[in-house]
């Protein structure tokens, strides 16, 4: 066994599979180079540390769940809805993240609300934090079961480990007593610790209705808004303005 076989065996029982795949290319460019020992060393470490740190992204991403869309650096700046790039470069800095702020976008449909969750969401992981994305159907859901499969509690467990959670689409349907209070509960574990990034079609005066419980409407609501920057977004539909169509254009 020469060397090089050598030191990928060593490489595959300590679980560095980067340099083990790399190393004979790594090699080539020490001698091309004339790399130092040090520097050669160095090398096979930052392929290593760079691959892992990918990786980690990469798991990290799919486990938020992430909607087809969501890169804000495709975000048509030119669509009028009430948020300009300006303001929405400030929301993608994060520091709202750092200082524990929550975000409502509160609109009518099509208008960007979750497009916009996700590219925050997406940023998030980015730059190192754990987020997550949820629909409020997913979320009750898996409230409803982190007691009877072992599949929700643990993602339950993960959003509970959380820095941001988004949930889309709340109050866009009536919600159970149940479910309601399965909601505050879990809002109400994390509120201080996580960020909350909202989205809706209704108006916080519109929450009680969906609820059908005025009082418990209003405790959700006060841990939600207590550090909160509300964006309303207006305007039409953007994916009925941009709609498909598989006609040819006729001239």
């Amino acid at each position: 066994m020469n060397k090089s076989t050598t030191i990928k065996e060593y490489c595959r029982t300590l679980n560095l599979g980067n340099i083990a795949s790399n190393l004979d290319q790594v090699i080539l460019d020490a001698e091309k180079k004339q790399y130092s020992y040090l520097d050669y060393t160095v090398s096979l470490f930052q392929a290593e540390v760079a691959h892992r740190q990918q990786r980690d992204i990469n798991n990290r991403i799919k486990a938020a769940r992430l909607p087809l869309c969501y890169d804000l650096s495709a975000y048509d700046s030119n669509v009028s809805n009430g948020l300009d790039k300006k303001q929405l470069n400030q929301l993608r800095e994060l520091k709202w993240l750092e200082q524990n702020y929550n975000i409502l976008l509160m609109g009518p449909s099509g208008t960007g609300k979750t497009f916009i969750a996700a590219g925050l969401c997406y940023d998030a992981i980015m730059a190192g934090y754990r987020a997550y994305f949820k629909s409020l159907d997913n979320l009750i859901h898996l409230l409803k079961m982190k007691e009877v499969t072992r599949t929700a509690a643990v993602e339950v467990r993960r959003l509970y480990r959380a820095h941001l959670i988004v949930i889309d689409d709340i109050m866009l349907l009536p919600v159970t007593k149940n479910d309601a209070v399965a909601l505050f509960n879990f809002i109400n574990n994390l509120y201080e610790k996580t960020s909350f990034i909202i989205t809706t079609n209704k108006s916080p005066k519109e929450w009680a209705q969906m609820l059908d419980d005025e009082v418990l409407a209003t405790a959700l609501l006060d841990r939600l808004l207590f550090k909160c920057e509300i964006i309303k977004l207006e305007g039409n539909s953007y994916r009925m303005k941009n709609r498909k169509t598989i006609f040819a254009k006729s001239d």
